[in-house]
């Protein structure tokens, strides 16, 4: 049997390592049930002299909520995990780490987006570094290199997965799973849905109401189903509210509450002056596919699946660029033409890659309209376009344009620096 190790993303413990060796303070972010109390524990076992307090101990927080100053008072490093459930620990950490400078004082979890809590009296600008914690990405499961980013940007159309032998059903199985930790342990789909089950429960009665004050839990529920029918889709607001019987503001402000507690990430759409077109609405999509998957259970169409599939592999996108060497963003491009892309990913250069995905187990040049259109307005700056697909070749479509089976995300490696 595999133990809670398995389940832990080793380059993220790195990430934090790293961060630690000159940071006085590092925040492991991300959702509900993704391990970061497991890493967190793992890191600081690496080290002397640490010690670990849980606020979702009851007498720990009571301590804390008690007397912060002297409950952060400790010469190695200190870990706090869920550190949101006693917001005036931030205080006392700034206050002892503007006295005592050194890096590696605190190692902090939380199951929101910290930062944006408005519970929180004062951030920690320039004393803090935050590494965000996915839940676990197909190569960390399979043991493979994970590099389709930083090769996608040195190589461009050049790259090459490995032959698959993954096929559609392979590839909705893994969409399926997900990747929290506990749904992978768990084999049977019929456990897995027990865990789906109560991971929104959980969601809506705790971390919800650490961010915010709803009047309808019902209300919430219904429209994280919603999202999860259109997985991928543009975030319609007029249609959601007209759809919940709610106004367009209080939908707004659930979907803020949906990014802050990690369940779904607005994509950005992308433009430039040369793409006047655009459409500059976001795009929604979960930051599990197992749990979208498990949302829209016995309602599939052929169109919902495919924005599944989409969301698996924009998810795994998101995933790599919290590691990859090349800092790059992630966006969409659609216009008013009805062209679109439906990932754009740009490097600090203003380098573009532009990624289709296909739920099929063939490829055919039409797939490549938008693609096409980024390269001739873009010239120089479209690195290349490639469409990620459920077949298992790699294959040439012109120049700057390849196809990919969809697994070349995680089996590609990263070229050597």
């Amino acid at each position: 049997m595999r133990s809670a190790m398995d389940y832990v993303p080793r380059r993220a413990t790195a990430l934090v390592t790293e961060a630690l060796a000159d940071t006085r303070v590092v925040v492991i972010n991300g959702a509900r049930q993704v391990g970061k109390s497991t890493l967190a524990e793992l890191v600081l076992r690496q080290g002397p002299n640490g010690v670990a307090r849980f606020l979702d101990d009851p007498v720990t927080r009571a301590a804390a909520i008690e007397d912060p100053v002297r409950f952060v008072r400790h010469d190695g490093l200190m870990l706090i995990d869920e550190v949101q459930r006693v917001p005036d620990l931030w205080l006392a950490i700034k206050h002892l780490v503007d006295r005592d400078p050194r890096p590696g004082r605190f190692l902090l979890t939380g199951s929101a987006r910290l930062l944006a809590l408005r519970s929180l009296p004062d951030t920690l600008p320039g004393r803090s570094e935050t590494v965000e914690l996915w839940p676990l990405s197909q190569g960390e499961m399979d043991g493979a290199p994970d590099g389709f980013v930083d090769a996608a940007f040195a190589l461009g159309a050049d790259v090459r997965g490995e032959p698959s032998t993954l096929r559609r059903k392979d590839y909705l199985t893994r969409m399926a799973r997900g990747g929290y930790p506990e749904a992978v342990r768990r084999e049977s789909p019929r456990r897995r849905q027990r865990f789906y089950e109560s991971y929104i429960a959980d969601l809506l009665s705790r971390d919800v109401k650490q961010v915010a004050d709803i009047e309808k839990a019902g209300d919430m529920r219904r429209l994280i189903a919603l999202l999860a029918a259109q997985a991928s889709g543009l975030l319609n607001v007029s249609r959601l509210a007209s759809e919940l019987s709610i106004t367009a503001p209080t939908v707004r402000g659930y979907v803020d509450i949906l990014e802050t507690i990690y369940l779904v990430r607005l994509i950005p759409a992308w433009s430039s002056n040369l793409t006047t077109r655009a459409v500059a609405t976001p795009k929604v999509i979960f930051t599990d596919s197992g749990l979208a998957d498990y949302l829209t259970s016995g309602t599939t169409s052929d169109a919902s699946l495919g924005g599944l599939m989409e969301n698996f592999v924009l998810s795994e996108l998101s995933r790599q660029l919290t590691w990859s060497d090349t800092p790059a963003r992630l966006y969409h491009y659609r216009d008013r033409d009805q062209y679109e892309v439906d990932g754009v990913l740009e490097n600090n250069s203003g380098q573009i890659i532009g990624i289709e995905v296909k739920a099929a187990e063939t490829v055919r040049v039409d797939d490549f309209r938008g693609l096409k259109l980024m390269q001739r307005r873009l010239g120089p700056r479209f690195r290349a376009g490639f469409v990620l697909y459920c077949g298992t070749e790699s294959l040439s479509f012109g120049e700057g344009m390849a196809c990919l089976p969809i697994s070349a995300l995680w089996t590609t490696a990263a070229p050597d620096k």
